[in-house]
């Protein structure tokens, strides 16, 4: 790809390209007639209007490069899973931190931040204590910033929710007892992410809380049997408390170590009772609104981990 062929498109930075919403948000971009500048710390394949930038968050050299030339920053990339506090702090807050700085430095102001509802509760989690801090710090600068705090994402490529599709396949899905939750599919979210890089009076300085549409989100037992539904059957549904869900998380420690899906960390987070987006953080529909009808979405999602041979 040359040089004057970047011309020919507005240019975006973007961190978490290779991730599962990253990705999304990559292929949103292009669609949208953007060029991509893409962090990444693995070679990756070369594609028309991406190019890969090798390096990290902790790495302020690449960010530099990441960054040169752009007209805006979409910050994906983020710690969802670590065996301790610290690893959050460093990939959450750290790690945002040094991409604010470069792009004060170079003076390129408009920033759209991926945090997660769970800084809403930052007191439950370690990793929604990094999302709010890392949110504080967004605030904080002299940036033209939008924060996005979406709610459970779904879609293809998902490692997280995947485990509850498995389990629906077995017949039995473990869901926290209690509680209600909003969900959004990842295509729905990219779209959103790209669509606020230009920025404006309705989206600057403004926190946002997008969704499937669902008002009131969906009760979990509920949830259960919509991924039942997605993979043709209909599991029982286990509902498990905050103690039960510890007690998994020390047992998937065992089996699994430091790849453990299930972590006191997020047995705290799951066993909250409102994980429902604020009426509060509505995109203006003038902006975005979502497209993917959720049941529909969770049945095109089962498709593809068969396709793709996940189950």
């Amino acid at each position: 790809m040359t040089a004057s062929a970047f011309e020919q498109r507005p240019l975006v930075a973007l961190t978490g390209a290779t991730g599962f919403v990253g990705q999304a948000v990559l292929d949103a971009a292009i669609a949208q007639g953007y060029e991509v500048v893409a962090l990444t710390r693995r070679e990756q394949e070369p594609r028309q209007h991406v190019r890969w930038i090798r390096g990290e968050l902790s790495d302020t050299a690449s960010l530099s490069e990441l960054t040169r030339g752009v007209e805006a920053t979409i910050h994906v990339a983020g710690v969802v899973n670590a065996p301790d506090a610290e690893g959050f702090e460093l990939g959450n807050v750290t790690g945002t931190l040094n991409l604010i700085e470069t792009v004060v430095a170079k003076g390129i102001p408009r920033f759209v931040y991926v945090s997660s509802l769970s800084a809403r509760e930052p007191k439950l989690s370690a990793y929604g204590a990094s999302k709010a801090r890392a949110e504080k710090l967004v605030r904080a600068s002299p940036l033209d910033w939008t924060i996005v705090r979406p709610p459970a994402i779904y879609g293809p490529r998902d490692k997280e929710m995947f485990e509850l599709f498995r389990a629906a396949r077995w017949g039995v899905l473990p869901m926290p007892s209690a509680g209600r939750a909003s969900m959004i599919h990842v295509e729905d979210l990219a779209r959103l992410l790209v669509a606020l890089v230009p920025g404006g009076e309705e989206v600057t300085g403004k926190l946002f809380e997008p969704d499937d549409g669902k008002q009131d989100g969906w009760e979990h037992h509920e949830m259960g049997l919509a991924i039942g539904w997605a993979m043709g059957k209909r599991p029982r549904i286990w509902g498990m408390s905050r103690t039960a869900l510890e007690r998994v998380a020390k047992l998937d420690h065992f089996l699994r170590g430091t790849k453990a899906k299930m972590t006191p960390d997020r047995a705290a987070y799951f066993s909250h009772p409102d994980w429902v987006v604020g009426s509060k953080g509505r995109v203006p529909s003038s902006i975005w609104s979502p497209q993917i009808e959720t049941r529909e979405g969770l049945k095109a999602t089962a498709q593809w981990y068969r396709e793709n041979k996940w189950l």
